[in-house]
């Protein structure tokens, strides 16, 4: 009974108390139209992408910008095609000029990802632009969201304008894995905290982040965060360390087209860096399994066992968590379009979350170690904590 009344407790101030996490109408920002339109340089990191690539990047040729915009696609090492590709599709769809950049091997302390942004930034810097966008292969824009990202940042004055692109939600395991994906992120840094100054909450999403140029010398990035595998967060914190000013929050019209049609696909992406995002920390592990089940599996657990054992106080505690519990969750499911029934499986979702958490802390232990895209990195104790 104790137990499931602090659960309900935790479930009372998360739904006042975490910045309204649940909420999804934290979309950009009014976006006044500057007089005169800067320059934009887009960065693409992409390793092995031509499986997605001919749903994204033509999105990005296609950009409808007012001022100079160019697009650096930096092919990291890729075997199947992807810069070559690249041309191809620039050849084909014209629109705005497009260049095609290798790396080379990432050195010793770099993660490749941001070894392929760094020398995509570098390309990028004879142009001299005033933002750089740095985007994901497998992102597709609307036509006017170059646009919009510049005219909010303008507009409030923001170092970092980032979206949290829509990710594919088709497969059943998508429907279950996904939404909680972003409710999670959500939870662990809410977007009203983020974007408030003098707040320690700082995040974005990857897959599309706006970045003044002047704000990425001054924190240092990527070379600053260059070990980091949750390079998102790990660039929002350089940027708000450095003083900048930061905003993040759903996208309306920016996608993932990257799809994950097996649990073993989903499971992979959240396990790579779960136990990284923990600090390679037991302690911590410890904490966040016995807080995921306090949290999402006391509440069911709680309904049944007072239904089987007579314990009608246990069980309408529970029941209310549980009730709490799907209730915050259902704004998600709207965004996402699906079925409303899904909210009481939440608890169902978070378990699965608590083992793909386990299985990344078991990796590491194994020495298999955090990796993007093929690559494994040998040393995982020195991958960045930022997450």
């Amino acid at each position: 009974m104790w137990i499931t009344v602090v659960s309900l407790a935790a479930w009372c101030w998360l739904l006042l108390c975490q910045g309204f996490f649940w909420r999804t109408d934290v979309r950009l920002p009014s976006r006044r139209e500057p007089d005169s339109w800067p320059s934009v340089c887009v960065v693409v990191p992409a390793r092995d992408e031509a499986a997605v690539l001919p749903a994204s990047l033509p999105s990005l040729l296609a950009q409808d910008y007012p001022g100079r915009a160019e697009v650096f696609l930096v092919d990291d090492g890729s075997t199947d095609g992807t810069g070559e590709l690249a041309r191809e599709l620039s050849r084909r769809h014209g629109g705005l000029p497009l260049t095609v950049g290798s790396p080379g091997e990432p050195p010793a302390g770099w993660t490749g990802k941001l070894w392929a942004v760094r020398h995509g930034i570098g390309l990028a810097r004879a142009r001299d632009p005033e933002y750089l966008l740095l985007t994901d292969a497998d992102i597709a824009h609307a036509p006017d969201s170059l646009r919009t990202l510049v005219a909010a940042a303008h507009a409030g004055g923001y170092d970092v304008v980032s979206q949290m692109a829509r990710l594919r939600v088709e497969c059943v395991w998508e429907r279950l894995v996904v939404p909680a994906f972003v409710y999670f992120f959500a939870q662990l840094y809410p977007f009203r905290w983020i974007g408030r100054k003098g707040s320690r909450t700082a995040a974005a999403a990857g897959g599309c982040v706006l970045l003044r140029a002047g704000m990425a010398e001054k924190a240092r990035i990527p070379d600053g965060i260059r070990d980091a595998v949750i390079d998102d967060v790990a660039l929002a914190r350089a940027v708000k360390g450095a003083g900048g000013h930061i905003w993040l929050g759903l996208a309306d019209r920016v996608d993932s087209v990257r799809p994950y049609p097996r649990l073993h696909d989903l499971w992979r992406m959240v396990s790579r860096s779960a136990y990284a995002q923990l600090r390679h920390n037991p302690l911590l592990l410890l904490g966040t399994v016995a807080g995921l089940a306090l949290v999402y599996l006391v509440p069911p657990v709680a309904v049944l066992v007072g239904v089987a054992g007579g314990g009608t106080a246990t069980a309408v505690a529970g029941a209310v968590a549980w009730a709490v519990m799907a209730g915050t969750y259902l704004p998600m499911l709207r965004y996402y379009r699906q079925p409303l029934w899904l909210a009481p499986l939440l608890p169902f979702t978070a378990l699965l979350y608590l083992l793909m958490t386990v299985d990344s802390a078991v990796q590491h232990y194994r020495g298999r170690g955090a990796a993007w895209k093929g690559r494994t990195y040998a040393r995982p104790d020195a991958v960045s904590d930022e997450g």
